[in-house]
C-alpha cells in the first residue's frame, strides 16, 4: 500500500509537464513547435543521473535524522512539485510563456529527484524475489495518478478553467506526503560496512591496492558515491553491459516520441477535452490496469524476456493505428469507438511493456548502489525520447501526423531487436552456467 501510494506521488507531476501541459497550451493557441520544444523539459528526469549519488549518499541536515535519508528526499521532492505547480497555476501561457517553462522545470526537476530517493526507497524495501509484486504495487499508483493528471485535470479544466485544474493537482500531492510519514525507512548498511565493501571492490577492479582508508574522506566519497556504483555494474556483467545499456535507451523511444503530440493529435481531430478525459484517460486507465495485470501473469509463466519482447513490438506497432486514425480524420472528425480501438491497443501495449521494463530494470540494480544505479537506467531509458520528441512539433507542422506516426513505429524497431539479442545472450549465460555446475 505504501508503495502504490507513493508510485502515485511519483506519477502525478509527470503528464502536468507533458501531455496535460501540451493540451493547456494548445488549448489556448501556442503553435506546435512551440509545444514540440516543451519536450525538453522532460530531459530532467534523463540527467538526474548526475545528482543521484548526492541524493544515494547525503543525509538531508535536521530532516534526515527525523525520516531518514531516503524518506528526507522524498520529502523535499514532493514540496518542490506542489510549489511549482501552484505556481504554473498562477501564469497565463499566452502572456508568460518562459514562466511557465520554468514553472514546469521546477516541477521537473523536484519530481525527478523524488523519483531517485523513491526508486532506493522500494528497492531497499523488499527482497529481490518481492521485487515483481513491488514493481506492479508501484505502477499501479503511477497509473492512477496518471489518470488524475490526465482526465482529472481535464475534466476540471473543462467544466471551469486550467489555472484551477493545477491547483487542484497541486493538492494532490499532499497523498504522497501522509503515504511518506506512514511509511518506514528501509534498513541501510552503515557507514562503515560499506565503507569495507567499496574498499575491497575498487581494489579488486583496479587490480591493486588503492589504499582507500588512508585517503580524504572527499576522495573516499567521490570514489565510492560516483565511481563505484559504475564500475560494479560493469564488473557484474562485463563487455556486454554496453548491449544492455543502449537496450535502455532505445527501449522507450517510439511511445516518448509520440506522447508529447497525443492530446494536440486529439484537440486538431476535433474532440472535446470532456471527449479526450473519458477515453484517452479514463478507459485507457483501465486498459493500462489489465495489461499490467496480464504481464504480470506472462512474467510468472515465461519469465521476464518474452513480456519484454511482446511489449516492445506492441508499443511499436500500434503508433501505426494512430497514423491509420491520422488519415481517417483528415476529413471529418472519426468517431469515439475509433479513438476508444486505438487507445485500447495503446495503453494494453503500455502497460505489459512498462511492468516488464521496470521490473527488467529493478533487477539490474546492486542494492549497495539503488539510487545511483537505477537513475543511471531510467535516465538513459527516457533521455533519447525525450531530445527527439522536442521536433516532434516542427515534424507535425512540416509533414503531418501520418507521417509523424509512422516515424515513431519505426524507432520501436531497434528495441524489438536488442529484447532479441538480450534473451539470447540469456540463453547462453544459462547454458554455459548448467554446464559448469
Amino acid at each position: 500500500m505504501v508503495i502504490a501510494l507513493l508510485g502515485f506521488s511519483a506519477g502525478l507531476p509527470f503528464l502536468l509537464v507533458f501531455s496535460t501541459l501540451t493540451a493547456w497550451l494548445r488549448d489556448v493557441g501556442v503553435e506546435r513547435t512551440a509545444i514540440g520544444f516543451f519536450a525538453w523539459i522532460g530531459i530532467t528526469y534523463s540527467i538526474k543521473v548526475f545528482w543521484a549519488p548526492v541524493v544515494d549518499r547525503l543525509a538531508l541536515p535536521g530532516l534526515g535524522k527525523v525520516l531518514g535519508q531516503r524518506r528526507s528526499w522524498i520529502l523535499l521532492g514532493q514540496l518542490g512539485i506542489a510549489a511549482g505547480l501552484l505556481l504554473m497555476s498562477t501564469l497565463d501561457p499566452t502572456q508568460s510563456l518562459a514562466m511557465i517553462a520554468l514553472a514546469a522545470l521546477l516541477v521537473a526537476f523536484s519530481s525527478s529527484t523524488q523519483d531517485v530517493a523513491l526508486d532506493a526507497f522500494r528497492i531497499e524495501s523488499a527482497e529481490d524475489t518481492l521485487q515483481g509484486a513491488m514493481s506492479a504495487a508501484y505502477i499501479f499508483g503511477y497509473r492512477l495518478a496518471l489518470l488524475m493528471a490526465g482526465a482529472g485535470a481535464l475534466f476540471i479544466a473543462e467544466w471551469s478553467n486550467w489555472p484551477l485544474a493545477y491547483v487542484s493537482m497541486a493538492a494532490l500531492m499532499g497523498i504522497g506526503v501522509l503515504a511518506l510519514l506512514w511509511a518506514d525507512e528501509p534498513a541501510h548498511q552503515t557507514r562503515e560496512q560499506r565503507d569495507a565493501d567499496e574498499f575491497d571492490m575498487v581494489d579488486r577492479i583496479m587490480g591493486c591496492e588503492m589504499h582507500m582508508a588512508a585517503r580524504p574522506r572527499w576522495q573516499r566519497r567521490l570514489i565510492g558515491a560516483v565511481i563505484c556504483p559504475f564500475l560494479e555494474f560493469f564488473q557484474r556483467n562485463g563487455r556486454f553491459a554496453l548491449i544492455m545499456l543502449l537496450f535502455i535507451a532505445v527501449f522507450r523511444l517510439s511511445d516518448i516520441t509520440m506522447g508529447i503530440m497525443a492530446n494536440p493529435f486529439y484537440l486538431d481531430l476535433g474532440y472535446s477535452k470532456s471527449d479526450i478525459a473519458s477515453v484517452a484517460k479514463i478507459f485507457g486507465f483501465f486498459m493500462t490496469i489489465f495489461g499490467s495485470a496480464l504481464c504480470g501473469l506472462l512474467v510468472v509463466r515465461f519469465g521476464i524476456m518474452r513480456p519484454l519482447l511482446l511489449g516492445a513490438v506492441m508499443v511499436a506497432a500500434t503508433n501505426l493505428l494512430f497514423a491509420l486514425l491520422a488519415m481517417a480524420g483528415s476529413e471529418t472528425t472519426p468517431s469515439l469507438s475509433w479513438l476508444a480501438l486505438v487507445i485500447s491497443a495503446d495503453n494494453l501495449s503500455g502497460g505489459i511493456a512498462s511492468t516488464a521494463f521496470v521490473a527488467y530494470l529493478s533487477s539490474l540494480a546492486n542494492k549497495h548502489y539503488t539510487a545511483t544505479q537505477y537513475a543511471l537506467f531510467s535516465s538513459l531509458m527516457t533521455l533519447p525520447g525525450k531530445f527527439i520528441s522536442g521536433f516532434s512539433g516542427w515534424v507535425v507542422d512540416s509533414w503531418g501526423y501520418p507521417e509523424f506516426f509512422t516515424l515513431a513505429a519505426l524507432l520501436g524497431v531497434p528495441a524489438v531487436l536488442l529484447v532479441l539479442v538480450l534473451m539470447r545472450h540469456q540463453q547462453q549465460s544459462a547454458t554455459s552456467a548448467a554446464l559448469r555446475s
